[in-house]
């Protein structure tokens, strides 16, 4: 049965499980039929997959709710905002179900008024998310996703590899591995298993030209993972939250690592190859976070050799153990420490990029821009521009880089 006439406006905030999720609903119903579009689009249903990791996301989330609550359709809350705050979120004006976490696929045949199998192979990205873990059995103190995503739970290993197999055939060319919890895969399973096995068994399954990891801890980067970063079909980038350059701060957030183990990995990582990308995140202005504890934290970024910093300025949650702490730390305080943190990133990052021109680079290429060049992306997290005519979405160009002067890279592509 087919759904021509349907129309219906996904909007998702927060991580790469969120954007996964969605990406699952949507190609599921546009296999059916149904049309995704905007809000201006005059939709019959809205579903909203919201996010609570910061105030900011809440506040997010709120605000598409009310632009939702404007239009005639159906409107759906999902996600971790309104998994904690259910009873508010069911009585804002306009919302007409929530829906948990754990029932997000169910959305589906809400819509369709019938059930179907989730498709996971079809998504409006040149480089798909693959969600092979949710929930996270960690307890720092920040944060509320456990309390809204549960207990560590692993997707088996046939049937990640089986959806990896999917997405290949479909054409694509590289797979981002997503999870709450991504390092922690395979310790729920029977008999336990480890990333590192679930990377080797999807290498070894399918012909798929590379895989991303999005964030993991940088205390479950085992020996068998870092042997599985010489292959050339992994991405050299790794994602490595750091949060607090501060023993002491570090200690608060309950953080299983302290400042010395994550410089010693990170450098010894670093040894691997000089191209990989490092990333992290980092809060600022978490409770006894006084100037001290700052710089440590920010000397530690000026030290290892970071790409960039996502800087996440700290916002009480709800439920969460930190939101007793004192004291905490004034508004303006934040604003400045995330203000340094965002410059020293910004160098970083341009200190990468220039470091990386004048190489051949396999990149996938993205989109075109206004500009006419098509936008890539490298094994390496960088966005490169293709001045190259109608570049295929998805597929796998060789280019030598070049730096411009807007410490971007472009790329003339080798034939």
């Amino acid at each position: 049965m087919q759904h021509r006439n349907k129309k219906v406006a996904l909007l998702t905030l927060g991580c790469r499980v969120n954007q996964s999720e969605s990406a699952v609903i949507e190609g599921t119903l546009r296999r059916h039929g149904v049309s995704i579009v905007g809000l201006e689009d005059n939709p019959d249903y809205c579903i909203i997959n919201t996010c609570t990791v910061t105030g900011k996301s809440d506040s997010g989330s709120r605000y598409l709710i009310r632009r939702a609550a404007k239009t005639n359709a159906h409107v759906i809350v999902t996600g971790c905002f309104s998994q904690l705050k259910q009873s508010e979120v069911s009585r804002l004006q306009g919302v007409c179900e929530v829906v948990p976490n754990s029932d997000k696929e169910k959305i589906i045949s809400r819509v369709l008024g019938y059930g179907v199998n989730p498709v996971y192979s079809l998504q409006d990205r040149a480089r798909p998310y693959l969600k092979v873990q949710d929930g996270c059995n960690f307890s720092c103190t920040y944060c509320a996703v456990p309390m809204a995503r549960g207990r560590s739970r692993s997707l088996p290993m046939d049937e990640v590899v089986k959806r990896a197999s999917d997405i290949v055939e479909q054409g694509y060319h590289e797979i981002v591995l997503t999870g709450i919890h991504l390092g922690s895969y395979g310790q729920d399973l029977f008999p336990k298993t480890s990333l590192a096995r679930l990377i080797s068994k999807i290498l070894s399954s399918t012909s798929l030209f590379r895989i991303r990891l999005s964030s993991i801890e940088i205390n479950e980067i085992d020996d068998e993972l870092i042997e599985l970063l010489g292959d050339p079909r992994i991405c050299k980038h790794l994602h490595l939250p750091l949060q607090s350059g501060s023993d002491l701060i570090l200690k608060l957030m309950n953080r299983n690592y302290t400042g010395k183990t994550f410089r010693k990995k990170l450098l010894h990582l670093s040894g691997i190859s000089s191209d990989i990308a490092f990333g992290t995140d980092v809060i600022v202005g978490f409770p006894a976070e006084e100037h001290r504890e700052f710089m440590l934290t920010h000397e530690m970024i000026k030290e290892l050799p970071f790409a960039y910093v996502h800087t996440f300025p700290y916002s009480p949650r709800s439920g969460t153990l930190a939101a007793n702490l004192k004291p905490q730390i004034a508004g303006n305080i934040i604003s400045d420490r995330a203000e340094a943190v965002k410059g020293l990133s910004s160098a970083k990052k341009s200190a990468f990029t220039s470091a990386q021109a004048n190489k051949i680079l396999d990149v996938i290429a993205e989109e075109e821009n206004g500009d006419g060049d098509t936008t890539a992306t490298t094994s390496n997290y960088l966005k490169i521009a293709i001045k190259s005519g109608r570049l295929c979405r998805g597929s796998v160009v060789f280019v030598r880089s070049v730096a411009d002067n807007s410490d971007r890279l472009r790329g003339v592509m080798i034939s």
